[in-house]
């Protein structure tokens, strides 16, 4: 049997697909979109996020290089996150999901009612 390399678990196309599958990492992308934003701000305009959710999400942009984490010193300390350049380059795809979802999600609820009331 031979490995269809494109299917390989560490393959580029893999983690980019593994980047924007997580429901949460491209909202909160699309949510620093127009700038940097604190904890605070985010989970308030992003509804249905957790702290907890927040926090590890924001964790994980940072890991893989696509927002920035910048503290400030003062009292009460300040933290805030905005897209890098990296980061930046995942808005186009984003918004294209966007519209797909926006011309195609009809069709997906109706193939979805379809499927559970014929099973």
């Amino acid at each position: 049997m031979t490995i269809d390399p494109a299917f390989l678990a560490d393959c580029r196309t893999r983690l980019a697909f593994d980047l924007v599958s997580n429901t949460w990492n491209a909202v909160l992308i699309w949510a620093l979109k127009d700038g940097p934003e604190r904890p605070g701000e985010l989970r308030a305009r992003v509804g249905g996020i957790s702290q907890k959710v927040l926090t590890e999400t924001l964790r994980r942009l940072e890991f893989n290089g696509l927002v920035a984490r910048r503290a400030y010193g003062g009292s009460p300390p300040r933290v805030e996150y905005e897209l890098t350049a990296l980061g930046r380059t995942l808005l186009a795809p984003i918004q294209a999901f966007g519209v797909w979802a926006h011309d195609h999600g009809d069709e997906v609820v109706d193939a979805q009612e379809r499927y559970t009331r014929d099973s």
